[in-house]
């Protein structure tokens, strides 16, 4: 049953205009919010303008493999047993993308680790967010033309040590941003704004991952002399 203290705090929140959550939010969940939107958005700048020097990089690689072991690779089987191998390459354009964001992803996981809502899945759902950023900015780049000569020797039957674990280990990181309804109630002044920029820088990286990353994928393949 609903107290009468409980109908005039919504009434009061309906009467201006407010969720009850965001009428009578506490300062901790609205100085947590705004540092945490502060925060993401100091992040997503300096990712952005680490995507030119990203590209540059793996191109780098790219130039290093066609000049250290061209096709290495050839006559792999284009099947699912390939596919650690394939996957391997992926990884690869990953560290070195995320690991350029390694400083600044570590920075945003100092600023967000201290702050706590009162909601405990608000707090678990920005804890795991900035774990598993560092953990995507923490992969090691592998040796694509020592584990790619390994394979060709064994005819392509036995895929190297370490790699199925570390692909699953790079596959397994989600990086799934925060729910806007766990932060929304709390915003103010200028954070929605900032979180709108925050969404278009992210958009930003995101089109890098997908177009340029895609084609990068597929030329260091065929760098490689392997299949998709």
């Amino acid at each position: 049953m609903r107290t009468r203290l409980g109908l005039l705090t919504t009434t009061l929140a309906l009467a201006i205009g407010m969720a009850p959550q965001q009428a009578f939010a506490a300062p901790q969940d609205v100085a947590a919010t705004h540092a945490y939107i502060e925060a993401n958005y100091t992040l997503a700048k300096a990712m952005v303008a680490r995507v030119a020097p990203a590209q540059k990089k793996i191109l780098a690689l790219n130039r290093k493999l066609a000049s250290e072991c061209p096709n290495v690779g050839a006559g792999s089987p284009e099947n699912e047993a390939s596919q650690p191998i394939s996957h391997e390459v992926a990884v690869a354009l990953w560290s070195i993308s995320y690991g350029l964001s390694a400083a600044p992803v570590h920075r945003f996981q100092q600023a967000v680790g201290r702050l706590r809502w009162s909601n405990p899945a608000t707090a678990r759902a920005v804890a795991k967010y900035a774990r598993n950023l560092h953990d995507i900015a923490s992969v090691p780049l592998p040796n694509l033309c020592a584990d790619v000569r390994a394979w060709t020797a064994t005819g392509f039957q036995v895929i190297p040590v370490g790699v199925v674990p570390l692909v699953e280990r790079v596959e397994g990181i989600v990086l799934k941003s925060i729910p806007s309804r766990l932060l929304a109630p709390f915003e103010r002044g200028g954070d929605a704004a900032m979180v709108k920029r925050t969404a278009r820088l992210e958009q930003k990286i995101e089109e890098f991952e997908f177009l340029v990353g895609q084609g990068d994928w597929i030329r260091v393949l065929e760098t490689l002399g392997l299949n998709e």
